[in-house]
């Protein structure tokens, strides 16, 4: 099923060479909705080209973007799989009473390290472009 896009909106090129756009498209049944035209895309429900044409040079210019946001994306990254950690591998055991009396107290001292290495991962160094992450306890 082919869907025929006949009006756009507010598009906006994602990259230098113009390739991908976040448009909004006037949906035959869902009216305007938000869409991004992707070469990769090898879904051809909408035609990305006619998208394209419609769209032709009525767009805002991508803009990269600076080091700061760079930097802040990949800050977040790295505190989301350390939460993700923290979550998924620590607080099962360290916030289960029964779980963590059955461990020695060196397995504590080690559960508790982990925890606090993984704290303390925006303090390394080369955070956010570069963390040592530490190991989890066997």
């Amino acid at each position: 099923m082919s869907i025929t896009v006949t009006q756009v909106r507010n598009a906006a090129s994602l990259q230098a060479d113009n390739l991908r756009m976040d448009v909004e498209i006037n949906h035959p049944e869902h009216g305007w909705i938000p869409y991004t035209v992707d070469p990769a895309d090898t879904d051809t429900t909408i035609d990305n080209d006619a998208v394209m044409s419609l769209i032709g040079d009525n767009f805002t210019a991508y803009v990269a973007p600076t080091q700061a946001e760079l930097d802040a994306e990949a800050a977040e990254r790295v505190r989301s799989e350390r939460d993700f950690k923290l979550i998924q591998e620590v607080d099962p055991i360290a916030t289960n009473p029964l779980r963590w009396d059955d461990l020695t107290a060196a397995k504590q001292s080690e559960w508790k390290q982990y925890r606090t290495d993984l704290l303390d991962i925006t303090d390394q160094a080369g955070f956010p472009h570069t963390v040592t992450w530490p190991t989890k306890p066997a």
